[in-house]
Formats: structure tokens, sequence, C-alpha cells
């Protein structure tokens, strides 16, 4: 697995955080509505700050079970930055404005973002943890 540098693993660190921190923050907005509107970009920018970061770490061996889990890892990214995008759009409703109809938005986009981030982390929980047991293998050195 291709190593990051220091720089590359703080931000990874920091996406990570500001994700942690605008999902939490999200739960908050019936005790502060003001805060709701901060959190919801710090979310997008932490994911899309982890996903990036994540991505750019690559894995330059031979074992297609590892290429797989990444690949996994890939689509869990991009679920990831859909998450935060519908998170910024339950904030501001942008959808509800382009379809015309909020039953129609409130039925189908309005708070999705939960479901999409969940998926999302299962699957990120899922591939790191068969990656690191695949590294730690003796066929995959």
């Amino acid at each position: 697995m291709k190593q990051l540098n220091k720089i590359q693993s703080a931000l990874l660190l920091l996406g990570g955080v500001l994700m942690v921190v605008g999902a939490c923050s999200f739960v908050l907005k019936q005790i502060y509505p003001w805060l709701v509107e901060t959190t919801s970009w710090v979310f997008l920018l932490g994911t899309v700050l982890f996903s990036v970061i994540q991505s750019m770490q690559t894995y330059e061996g031979k074992s297609p079970v590892i290429h797989r889990l990444k690949r996994i890892q890939n689509v869990a990214n991009i679920l990831f930055i859909f998450a935060g995008i519908s998170m910024v759009d339950t904030v501001y409703t942008f959808t509800e404005k382009w379809l015309g109809n909020p039953q129609l938005f409130y039925s189908i986009f309005y708070g999705k973002w939960i479901v999409v981030m969940l998926v999302a982390s299962i699957l990120e929980l899922y591939t790191t943890f068969r990656i690191s047991h695949e590294m730690k293998g003796g066929e995959c050195k």
C-alpha cells in the first residue's frame, strides 16, 4: 500500500474529524438552528478532503482481493461525497426548487443523507479492516 506523507496523513485525519463534527453538530439543529448551515458545509468539506486523500493511497501489489477492496473503498468515498451534497441540499433545498414539487422533494430527497452516510460508513469499516487483515497475511507482501 502506498504510504501517505505527513501532510496527506494530517489532511486525511482533518477530513475525518470534519466529517464527524459536521454530522454530530447537524443533529443539534433543534437547539441551535443557525448552526445547521455551517455544519453542513463543514461535513461536505470533510467528505471531499477525506475522499480525495484516501483515493490517493493506492495499492501497487498483485493481490486481487486488495484491489477489489480498494474499489469498494472508492465507492464508499463517492457515497460520502453524495451524503455531503445531500446534507447541504437538506439545509438549502436546492432540489425542491429544481423539482417544483415539495411533496416529491420531501419523500425522495429530504434527510436521505443519513442513509447514504450509513452505507458509506459500513463499507468503509469493512474495507479498512479487511485490507488490514489481508496486508498482515503473508501472501500480500
